[in-house]
């Protein structure tokens, strides 16, 4: 209280510029993560980051924790991002048993809900104490907050050797972590090849077939080969070439690129237990096919025919 001319004056609150800045990156990276123009941009990965690395574990420490006695400023922030990496998990884990699963709008919902009604929870809690007690961040006290810790003399020399340790280790874990999101390590290299019925499932297969109809399967190419891929397709039955579009017969994709289509093919020949093979080969080395798969069919004269 302020004492003017014997009548108390209240002292006017703080305006924390902490908790807007925390609400107006969640809202901020929820644009450029659903708006398609944005979400192309490398920002979206600059504001992700933050995103589940320190914003939850903020607000949940500033929920926690709303007077300025509680902790000091380089604890918030260490903390800040302790408690991120182990909120975020347990929220992966409880959408694993909803029906939304672990999907980028579920977690990215969910996420955004946990940490802006953490942040209302800390503005509620900071306003029942006093202003002089609860915590506050203006422009002009971030680098001193940050500082303090370190430039102050500690009790002992060692709490000071502890707080350089702290803080230069949870540096070079966001970085480390930040690195890894960013640069994922490659994976094994490979295409998948497969055909389906056409129900659109891996079973129902039409195998009796006339001579001089046309048979039909859906064949799904994906390439996770890291680069771009050019593949050539050949149908066979019995070693013979079947006859088939154009389009089907070669094609490229990119990288994670999915090529699904209906191959429509007329078998040749006539008989019993026949092996019909789909032949996948890769950046035209048609040599030895580079993934193959086979049906047993048969194939009947039209009786009816003249």
């Amino acid at each position: 209280m302020n004492y003017i001319t014997g009548i108390a004056m209240p002292n006017k609150r703080k305006n924390s510029v902490d908790l807007p800045i925390v609400a107006a990156l969640v809202l901020l990276t929820d644009l450029f993560i659903l708006i398609p123009e944005l979400a192309a941009t490398p920002i979206r990965t600059v504001l992700g980051l933050p995103m589940v690395l320190f914003l939850p574990g903020y607000a949940l420490i500033a929920a926690l924790f709303p007077s300025k006695d509680d902790l000091d400023g380089i604890e918030r922030l260490a903390l800040g991002f302790g408690l991120s990496i182990a909120v975020v998990p347990l929220i992966g884990l409880g959408l694993n048993y909803t029906p939304w699963g672990i999907r980028l709008i579920p977690i990215l919902v969910s996420l955004s809900v946990f940490t802006l009604f953490m942040c209302a929870v800390a503005v509620y809690r900071r306003a029942q104490l006093p202003s002089e007690k609860a915590f506050s961040v203006s422009p002009g006290e971030v680098y001193e907050s940050l500082k303090a810790p370190v430039s102050s003399q500690p009790e002992s020399r060692l709490d000071r050797i502890l707080t350089i340790i702290l803080v230069i280790s949870v540096l070079a874990s966001v970085v480390a972590l930040a690195y890894v999101v960013v640069s994922p390590k490659q994976g094994e290299k490979f295409t998948e090849f497969y055909i389906l019925g056409m129900d659109g499932k891996a079973d129902n297969y039409t195998t009796h077939f006339t001579l001089g109809d046309d048979g039909q399967v859906i064949v799904g190419v994906v390439n996770h080969e890291y680069e771009r891929a050019k593949y050539t397709m050949d149908i066979r039955l019995n070693n013979d070439s079947l006859s088939i579009p154009s389009n089907v017969q070669s094609f490229s994709l990119e990288h994670n690129a999915t090529w699904e289509r209906p191959v429509v093919f007329t078998p040749n020949s006539v008989g019993n237990n026949m092996k019909l093979e789909f032949l996948l080969y890769k950046n035209d080395n048609l040599t030895v096919p580079y993934r193959d798969l086979h049906l047993w069919v048969n194939v009947t004269r039209d009786m009816n025919a003249a």
